[in-house]
This record gives C-alpha cells, sequence and structure tokens, in this order.
C-alpha cells in the first residue's frame, strides 16, 4: 500500500496502559508490511515527562515518532506546539489515525484533517461506552460541545476493536460514522510455546493492567480473600500502577482479610518480569467496569492462561464462546464461586488454557496488519473519488453509509 500514514494518540507512556503499547504495534506492523507510518504525541508521563526530545523525529521502540510537551492538564495533555505542528504539516499524509476522544490531540487532529481534507479515522479506546460517557459527564459534555462532536462526525471510520465496542457506543451516538471493526495484536514472541498449563504453573491468580477504579479491582480482592480460604496456597499477583491515593487504597483492602499475606503489588512490571507472571499463573482476573478491548487478556491468553472477566470486557463473547475462560457478572458473590471452582479444578484450568491459546492465535500482530491496510486502502479508494468543493469540509464517502458496519474480513454488513 503506497500511502504515508499519520498516527495522533495523547501520549505513550508505559504507564497509560494498553492503549499506548498498542499504537506501537500497531505501527511496527505497519512498517513492516512497507507502510510509511509515523506517531505524533505529546511527552506525558504521570507528574513528570518522557525522556524525549521534543520537535524532532526519533526512534522510540523502534517506531518513527515526534514529541511535544505537554504545556497542562494530565486528563486533556493540552499542547499548542502539537496543534500548530499539526495544522502545518497534516497535508503531509494521506490518511490519519486519531487514538481517543476527549484528549487535546484529538480534537486538534481532527480540525486539521478537516481544514486541509485528509481522511481521518477515530479510535476511541472504549470511552464512547455507557459506562464511560457516565464518568466526568459534565466534563465530557463541554467537550462533546466545543469540538468532540466534530471530531467524531466528521471522520471517514470509527476504529473500533471488537463488534462489542461498536454495538455500545452506537447504542449511546447513534449518529456516529460507520464501524470498521479491526481488533488490537500482540506480538507472536508473547506466544508460549508447547502447552499452556504445565508444571511450572503455580498456584496464583494475576491481575496485570493499569490500577484504576474502571478495572474493578476492589471486587477482586474481596472476592480473593473470601475464595481462598479453604486453600492456602493460592496467592492473588496484581501488577500495574496508578494514581498513589487509589493503589492505597487497594492496599488498605487487601490487608483487610485472611488472604492479607498472599496478596502481593507487584508495582509496574515490563519486558521479562511481566512475562514471567503471565508464564507462573494458572488464571487470570480482570472484573472490569468497562474494557474495551483487554490486551493483557490477550497476553494472558497467548500465555495458555485460562481468564475470568466481567461482561465489561469487549471481548467476553469471544471467551465465552471459544471456552477460554468464564465470563462472570460483577457481583462479589459469582466472583468469589467463579474464583472458588477455578481453584478447586486443575484439569478444567488446562483445557480452558489450551482454549484461550487457540483463540489468541486471532490476535497475532502478523494476523491483524493486513485488516488495518485494507481498512485504510478501502477509505483512500473512496476518499480519492468523491468530489469535494474548494474550501469545503469533506464528509464520510457513501460507501461508509451510517448503518453498515465492516468486519474483520473486510465485508460489510
Amino acid at each position: 500500500m503506497s500511502c504515508k500514514v499519520l498516527h495522533v494518540i495523547p501520549a505513550l507512556a508505559p504507564r497509560y496502559g494498553g492503549p499506548s503499547a498498542a499504537v506501537v504495534g500497531m505501527c511496527r506492523t505497519l512498517i513492516d508490511a512497507s507502510v510509511p507510518t509515523l506517531i505524533a504525541s505529546t511527552d506525558a508521563d504521570g507528574r513528570g515527562r518522557l525522556t524525549v526530545e521534543t520537535g524532532q523525529i526519533e526512534s522510540y521502540n523502534g517506531v518513527p515518532a515526534i514529541f511535544f510537551p505537554r504545556l497542562a492538564s494530565e486528563s486533556f495533555k493540552w499542547s499548542a506546539p502539537l496543534e500548530a505542528w499539526l495544522r502545518e504539516r497534516v497535508a503531509d499524509f494521506d490518511i490519519v489515525h486519531v487514538h481517543a476522544v476527549f484528549s487535546h490531540s484529538s480534537l486538534a487532529a481532527g480540525r486539521a484533517c478537516r481544514a486541509a481534507q485528509v481522511p481521518y479515522i477515530v479510535r476511541p479506546l472504549g470511552t464512547l461506552d455507557p459506562w464511560s460517557l457516565g464518568r466526568h459527564s459534565l466534563r465530557k459534555k463541554l467537550l462533546f460541545r466545543f469540538g468532540v462532536r466534530n471530531l467524531l462526525a466528521g471522520a471517514a471510520a470509527m476504529h473500533y476493536t471488537s463488534d462489542e465496542e461498536r454495538r455500545l457506543a452506537e447504542s449511546v451516538l447513534p449518529w456516529l460514522p460507520t464501524g470498521a471493526i479491526v481488533p488490537l495484536g500482540i506480538d507472536d514472541d508473547l506466544f508460549v510455546r508447547g502447552s499452556g498449563h504445565t508444571a511450572s504453573r503455580t498456584t496464583s491468580v494475576l491481575m496485570l493492567s493499569r490500577l484504576d477504579v474502571k478495572k474493578g479491582i476492589d471486587l477482586l480482592i474481596r472476592a480473593f480473600h473470601d475464595a481462598s480460604r479453604d486453600d492456602a496456597s493460592w496467592t492473588l499477583d496484581i501488577a500495574g500502577d496508578g494514581d498513589p491515593a487509589y493503589v492505597a487504597e487497594l492496599r488498605r483492602l487487601a490487608e483487610a482479610g485472611p488472604a492479607r499475606s498472599r496478596i502481593v503489588f507487584h508495582g509496574w512490571v515490563q519486558g521479562e518480569q511481566r512475562t514471567a507472571l503471565f508464564r507462573r499463573a494458572s488464571v487470570f482476573a480482570l472484573p472490569s467496569h468497562q474494557e474495551n478491548f483487554g490486551i493483557a487478556v490477550v497476553e494472558a491468553m497467548a500465555n495458555g492462561v485460562p481468564v475470568i472477566v466481567s461482561p465489561g470486557v469487549n471481548l467476553a463473547p469471544e471467551i465465552e464462546s471459544h471456552v477460554a475462560g468464564w465470563v462472570v457478572p460483577r457481583e462479589a458473590a459469582l466472583w468469589q464461586q467463579a474464583l472458588r471452582n477455578a481453584m478447586r479444578d486443575a484439569d478444567e484450568l488446562g483445557r480452558r488454557g489450551e482454549q484461550a491459546r487457540a483463540l489468541a492465535e486471532r490476535f497475532r500482530w502478523s494476523a491483524v496488519g493486513g485488516r488495518l491496510t485494507a481498512l485504510y486502502e478501502q477509505i483512500l479508494a473512496t476518499w480519492s473519488s468523491t468530489s469535494t468543493s474548494a474550501g469545503a469540509t469533506p464528509v464520510a464517502p457513501p460507501v461508509f453509509a451510517r448503518r453498515r458496519t465492516i468486519t474483520e474480513g473486510g465485508a460489510e454488513r
């Protein structure tokens, strides 16, 4: 595919979890397919800043990226230099992939693309889910009024990572542009070889994620306290980092029950330490209120680890249909029972672990990359054949009719 693609995301620091990691993997896959690709982002890293040069292209985790200083607001990540660069340079690209909705970089990218008549795609990262829209709703209503609605309405397509994410977003905002479903991927080297459940597995429940209220970690801790009463060999490994006040609250909750000595907070992990936690776990748990995809869920499955998730994890239908784990409503008694059942049946853990690994095969970057380039090609082919009057803001091309969905294989329904 001969086109230049720009990816715009508010931040790339590892602390921001799956969205930041996913865009790097996405761009590596495009580069491997000889698609010229660049990431534009800010240097935000929590209260600090990434150790990067700003205003010039450099290699970041193996992909070309350009960073600009975040000048204000950790949540909005306002960056006037990034906005100025987008106004000046967005016309150099054939298509722009915007990651996130309620961020300055996304609004700036949308405005620049509409002015330059460059087609763009929006990946909402689950933020258009009814649960997500209900959080900080006043702020989001203001942002809708002052730019978000134009950002979404002007997109050539929405990029969802699961059909459930699309369904939920359209249930609230039926006027959204067409949804293209292209899942995220993980690197081939994250797949364990051979049987998933081996003698190296320990009696460990693993929760690995950004530590945020939406992840439902408090429910998991309470359920583990109860479920592991009869088997003191089990541990709960919690890996990740988040707001210090919230992490302190979780630690207090862990200390307040009978399993206090068996709940371990590992902090932020990456590389070999992250891999080691997956390789030793017997089951992975994520009782999220809302999760548009869940990279860590797929990483666990690639390692042959069955998963217990809530229906709020948008991969839940696939997990249930493939018997790759358990889908459990967010009720304390049900999670206690699910953990208790998993702890008591090693054979069932092994069977579901093998099914989990088979399901994860669908999400190798080597398998996903072609779907992404096909989406770009389809948008560009239609966009280039759609005439726009001078100075007019382009609209979504006719092939992307409002209630049609582009599936993983490129077919429409």
